[in-house]
C-alpha cells in the first residue's frame, strides 16, 4: 500500500518566530497556502513483526540523504504514541521538492505536512479511524506541527491561522485552522518568489527560534504579532489591499530585525534583497499599484499582488527585478488549494 500526497509550502503574512514546549508558538500567525512550491511524498508500508522498533527507508530526490534520514527517524520516533502502528510496519518514504530546500521558502513545511498526511492515510487504512475529513485534517495539522511548526498551516487551502489569539475564534496552539472569510480577491493572489540565492541558509530556522528566548524584544514582538493577526484579518475580510500589504511588509522586516538583534546576531538578507525591496517600493509609489513584499527566513523576496495587475507586475519582474535574482530565477506561484492526495 502506498499513499502519495502533494503538500505546498506556505508563506506567512504574520510570522511565527519563537516557540515553547513541543513546537508550540509564542504568537499567532496567518499564511497564504501556495500552489507551485510543493513537496510530493510517497509513503508505502508493508507489515512486519512488531518488535517495538522503526524500520524506514528514505529517499530524497531519488537518492539517500543521511541528514534527512536521521531527521525523519527522529521525528517518527517522537510520534509513536500518535501512531502505534509505526512499529509494526516497514515504511518506504520517497520525497521530492519542486523548489530548492533550506533556502527560506519553507521546504520543511511542505515536506513534513506531506509526510504527516501520508501517515494519517495509513492510520485510516489500517484502523478505520479519521473517517471524518475534519478529524483527518486536524490530526494531519497536529502531526505536521510536531515535525515543523509552520507545516501545520500547509494542509489547508488559501489561508490558515495557527496559534491561540483571543481575537480569533477556535484558534489553537496545537493545530492550524482554515481561514475562509477572506475577500475573493485574496484567493487568487500571486506570489512571485524572487530567488536571490538558492544556497542553503547559514542559520537554520530552528536555531533562530531558540535565539528568541534571549532576545530583549521578544515580549513586545509577540504582542505585535497577535495584534497584527487581528488587523490583517480585518483587511482580508474587507479587501483592504493597502492595509494588508503594509502589515505584511512590517512583519517581514520585523522578522529580520529580530535576527539582527539576536545574540549572537545574524543577517540572512543579501544586498540584492535590499535592492529588490527598494525597487518594489519605488514601483508602487510611482504607479499606485498594490504590489507588496514579504520575506521568510532567508534572502528571497516574495512579491505579493492581485491577479488583476498580473501583466504589469510581470513586466516589472522581466525588466527590473529579475536582474537582482540569481541567474534571473523567479518561481511563479499563487494562492492554492492546499494538500492533495495524488493516488487513491
Amino acid at each position: 500500500m502506498k499513499y502519495t500526497w502533494r503538500s505546498p509550502s506556505n508563506i506567512a503574512l504574520v510570522k511565527y518566530w519563537g516557540k515553547h514546549g513541543i513546537q508550540l508558538p509564542n504568537n499567532s500567525s496567518i499564511s497564504f497556502t501556495l500552489s507551485n512550491a510543493y513537496s510530493e511524498t510517497s509513503v508505502a508500508f508493508e507489515p512486519k513483526a512488531d518488535d517495538g522498533k522503526l524500520a524506514i527507508e528514505f529517499l530524497f530526490e531519488g537518492s539517500k540523504n543521511e541528514a534527512f534520514q536521521k531527521r525523519i527517524e527522529k521525528f517518527l520516533s517522537s510520534i509513536i504514541s500518535h501512531f502505534p502502528f509505526l512499529t509494526s510496519v516497514k515504511l518506504h518514504i520517497e520525497s521530492t521538492n519542486s523548489f530548492p530546500h533550506s533556502t527560506g521558502i519553507a521546504s520543511s513545511a511542505s515536506a513534513m505536512s506531506a509526510l504527516a498526511l501520508g501517515l494519517c492515510s495509513i492510520e485510516k487504512e489500517l484502523t478505520g479511524a479519521l473517517a471524518n475529513n475534519d478529524d483527518f485534517m486536524r490530526k494531519a495539522s497536529i502531526i505536521s506541527r510536531l515535525g515543523s511548526g509552520s507545516a501545520c498551516r500547509s494542509v489547508y487551502p488559501h489561508l490558515a491561522i495557527w496559534g491561540e489569539n483571543p481575537g480569533v475564534a477556535n484558534s489553537s496552539n496545537d493545530y492550524a485552522i482554515p481561514y475562509t472569510e477572506a475577500a475573493s480577491i485574496f484567493t487568487t493572489f500571486h506570489d512571485s518568489i524572487l530567488i536571490v540565492s538558492s544556497d542553503e541558509k547559514k542559520v537554520s530556522s530552528t536555531a533562530g527560534h531558540e535565539l528568541m528566548h534571549s532576545n530583549i524584544f521578544a515580549d513586545t514582538r509577540y504582542k505585535q504579532a497577535n495584534n497584527n493577526t487581528v488587523e490583517i484579518i480585518k483587511a482580508l475580510q474587507s479587501g483592504d489591499l493597502e492595509k494588508f500589504g503594509l502589515i505584511a511588509e512590517e512583519e517581514a522586516l520585523t522578522l529580520h530585525a529580530l535576527m539582527m538583534t539576536s545574540n549572537p546576531s545574524y543577517i540572512l538578507l543579501q544586498p540584492e534583497s535590499l535592492q529588490l525591496i527598494a525597487l518594489i517600493r519605488s514601483f508602487r509609489e510611482s504607479t499606485k499599484l498594490p504590489v507588496y513584499f514579504t520575506i521568510d527566513a532567508g534572502p528571497n523576496i516574495h512579491l505579493l499582488y492581485p491577479h488583476s495587475i498580473f501583466n504589469e507586475v510581470q513586466d516589472l519582474i522581466k525588466n527590473e527585478l529579475s536582474k537582482c535574482c540569481e541567474n534571473g530565477k523567479v518561481i511563479e506561484d499563487q494562492v492554492g488549494i492546499g494538500a492533495t492526495l495524488m493516488n487513491a
